[in-house]
């Protein structure tokens, strides 16, 4: 383990200043030490872990277990304990009522809980880590992980921006640790055999998909219940806010409705599209980087005004987020808050058009007439093969939390790409960013996967979005 560093009486003031004022050079400065510097340092060789045979029993740790998504993982991983030959070990969070709760609800003692990821990661019998914080900490709980040897189960989306997406890439090639993204769709078997009939060339020339994720929620959306318990005695409020830039007293409404505010979340860009978009990427059957995206959002029904008390979110209530690829494919996703009508999952070729069922366990194929030919002579165990109407390709694994979990628990086992690995998941986070900063800048952004760089429509390079690059970051 390296040794801490030792603090001047400079440093500690200045790490005073830091915490007493909202200053853009200290948070920025905050966001290289968290992101760049994780605890065992990226300049060290990582450690390698434990090599988990077939049969071991796989130690997992919970950071962030909040009532929502966390507290999800935390009881289901602990209720089939048995069934995937796994233990709840650990459970790490700033709020001290989630700790209590953990401790309850997995049998875990005192010594088992945790405020600081880092002091957790120091326990050598734990093999995975499970990362359901807020955005901000997905790249630095991540990477510090993977650093001493553990593997990740990350919580959608990937990262808050596209720089840290690219260190977890890079950690995750480095350190050969097993990384899967929360986007449990892509454990429905529709999109797999989707991908499938893709690669073999069943509709032809892939065109374009479509995607929507969209609720209605009057009172506003994720303007969640505050506990009474949320008070700066019970909750580190400094840590939690990590790498931000934006520097604000304690807030109760921030803390349990951060995917409102830009600082913590791109909003529907970063919480909902991202449950659709892994699956159609996956889908595609060779995913790619994005050559070109944008994007536009409204927020014209102004919902939070219905919840007294909480302030109006920064993120638009509807979205809609286009992406086009190297190969000619596009892919159109519209999220909202505000409209929960869907019309439907499709994939369209130039030959053929495949509707998904929403939870991934149909497939019906729809041949375009000017190719009718080449179907017709299909026998009808070929067109059930295909999908081909009226023989829907049905009873296939639905999506499921519970299945993408075992997803990632096996492929540690046997050492193999998870079904919402990195390389997947580097294109979707990379789509998804480029989509914020177009939605938010007013441009369409242009993407090179070999030097990571985004321009605009004449080739001027733009600096990605980051910690610190406006008042709501």
């Amino acid at each position: 383990m390296a040794q801490k560093e030792k603090t001047s009486p400079a440093d500690a003031a200045t790490r005073r200043d830091f915490l007493k004022k909202t200053s853009t050079a200290a948070a920025v400065v905050a966001a290289a030490n968290v992101l760049k510097t994780p605890v065992y340092g990226q300049n060290q060789a990582p450690s390698p872990g434990r090599v988990i045979g077939a049969n071991d029993r796989i130690a997992v740790a919970v950071v962030g277990v909040g009532f929502g998504i966390g507290k999800n993982h935390l009881q289901g991983i602990h209720k089939n304990e048995k069934d995937n030959n796994v233990v709840v070990a650990a459970a790490c969070d700033l709020f001290s009522k989630r700790r209590d709760w953990a401790k309850m609800e997995a049998g875990l003692t005192d010594a088992d809980l945790f405020s600081d990821h880092r002091k957790l990661l120091e326990r050598k019998d734990i093999d995975a880590v499970v990362v359901a914080t807020h955005d901000p900490w997905h790249a630095p709980v991540s990477i510090d992980a993977m650093q001493t040897g553990k593997h990740v189960y990350c919580e959608k989306p990937m990262t808050r921006y596209l720089g840290e997406a690219f260190q977890i890439y890079d950690s995750v090639k480095r350190t050969g640790r097993i990384f899967q993204v929360g986007s449990q769709g892509c454990s429905a078997a529709g999109w797999h055999k989707s991908g499938e009939l893709i690669r073999n060339g069943k509709i032809g020339t892939l065109i374009w998909s479509q995607g929507y994720y969209c609720r209605n929620q009057p009172k506003g959306e994720w303007n969640y219940d505050i506990e009474k318990e949320s008070t700066p005695e019970n909750i580190d409020w400094e840590r939690w806010l990590g790498p931000v830039k934006k520097r604000i007293p304690f807030s109760a409404d921030h803390f349990h409705r951060w995917r409102k505010y830009y600082p913590y979340c791109g909003g529907l860009l970063g919480d909902l599209v991202p449950h659709r978009l892994h699956p159609l990427l996956l889908a595609s059957g060779t995913p790619e980087f994005p050559k070109r995206v944008t994007s536009i959002g409204t927020k014209n029904v102004h919902s939070d005004k219905k919840t007294p008390g909480t302030p109006e979110r920064d993120v638009p209530e509807h979205v809609q987020l286009s992406a086009e690829f190297p190969s000619g494919y596009l892919i159109n996703i519209t999220s909202s808050t505000v409209n929960a009508r869907s019309p439907g999952f499709a994939i369209y070729g130039h030959k053929a058009t495949l509707e998904i069922g929403d939870q991934g366990n149909v497939i019906k194929m729809i041949p375009e007439r000017t190719f009718a030919e080449d179907f017709d002579a299909l026998s009808d165990t070929e067109r059930k093969s295909l999908g081909i109407d009226p023989f829907p390709i049905s009873g296939l694994q639905h999506e499921d939390i519970r299945v993408h979990e075992k997803n990632w628990f096996d492929s540690i086992r046997a050492n193999k790409q998870p079904n919402a690995g990195i390389d997947l998941a580097i294109r979707v986070q990379t789509v998804i960013c480029l989509a914020e900063m177009a939605e938010r800048l007013g441009m369409t952004c242009h993407f090179d996967e070999k030097t990571r760089k985004v321009t605009d429509g004449k080739g001027k390079e733009v600096q990605a979005l980051n910690y610190g690059w406006s008042d709501l970051s």
